[in-house]
């Protein structure tokens, strides 16, 4: 089973535009936050991201933002579903993309 996940983003990465340090249950990974990412008339591409705000989380990369209220609920809900949940901070803990 494949779950997004919630995650708050503790800070946005020097050097690295396309990432963000998010922790997920205590658990801080660096996140591909580039699908985030919107283009502008002009051609660029802008960011409206900043610690603090909760975005949802699937292998590595960020699909959307959520509320604080959204990312709650779910990580509530997911610590119910038990081991798909367990395998996905496993995974998460594994990884690293930096």
């Amino acid at each position: 089973m494949c779950l997004g996940i919630p995650g708050e983003v503790v800070e946005l990465m020097d050097g690295h535009e396309d990432l963000a340090m998010v922790s997920v249950e205590g658990v801080q990974r660096a996140v591909n936050i580039g699908l985030l990412r919107e283009e502008q008339p002009d051609g660029s591409t802008t960011l409206a991201l900043r610690p603090g705000d909760w975005i949802l989380i699937h292998v590595g990369f960020a699909l959307s933002t959520i509320d604080e209220a959204e990312a709650k609920a779910s990580l509530e809900w997911l610590t119910g579903v038990g081991d798909a949940y367990t395998d996905e901070l496993d995974a998460l803990r594994a990884s690293d993309i930096t």
